[in-house]
């Protein structure tokens, strides 16, 4: 009985060593988050309810970071015709506005679209176009608005 008690030990320190060593070269990193629709006069009224966010099914475009020097300005707003940097990845989000994508790490710009416009209405100081980093091992969450037809 003996015999049999001291083999599993045996192993137990590696199974540890292992298990340790997986969590290394399991790691992801990428965005997650949720995207909404913005619609309608988003102005605080006395005694009116202030209109909600609604989850937005559609997609999410993800391209190099991109600067509005980068970009072919549609003839109004934060709409553009053409982006210059390098698409990365498209991602789906469901129904209730959800997504999650594996990417390496670095600084993206995002962008959902409108017909065939793209839209994005953020800026760091430096004019990049809805920036995002992500970090080594990490995911970065994040809320995307896509308030073309929000009223201020």
């Amino acid at each position: 009985m003996r015999k049999k008690l001291v083999k599993p030990l045996l192993f137990l320190p590696l199974v540890i060593l292992l298990s340790s060593y997986t969590g290394i070269f399991c790691k992801k990193e990428g965005i997650k988050g949720k995207i909404y629709r913005v619609m309608g006069n988003q102005m605080p009224a006395p005694g009116e309810p202030s209109t909600q966010p609604q989850p937005f099914q559609t997609t999410l475009y993800i391209y190099e970071l991109t600067n509005i020097s980068q970009v072919k300005r549609a003839t109004e707003g934060s709409f553009y015709t053409t982006i210059s940097t390098k698409l990365v990845k498209e991602v789906k989000a469901d129904r209730k506005g959800n997504f999650k994508i594996k990417l390496p790490p670095g600084q993206y710009s995002l962008f959902v679209k409108k017909d065939d416009l793209y839209y994005a209405n953020i800026f760091d100081d430096k004019n990049n176009i809805a920036p995002v980093a992500v970090e080594k091992g990490k995911y970065t969450t994040i809320e995307v608005k896509a308030d073309y037809g929000a009223v201020y």
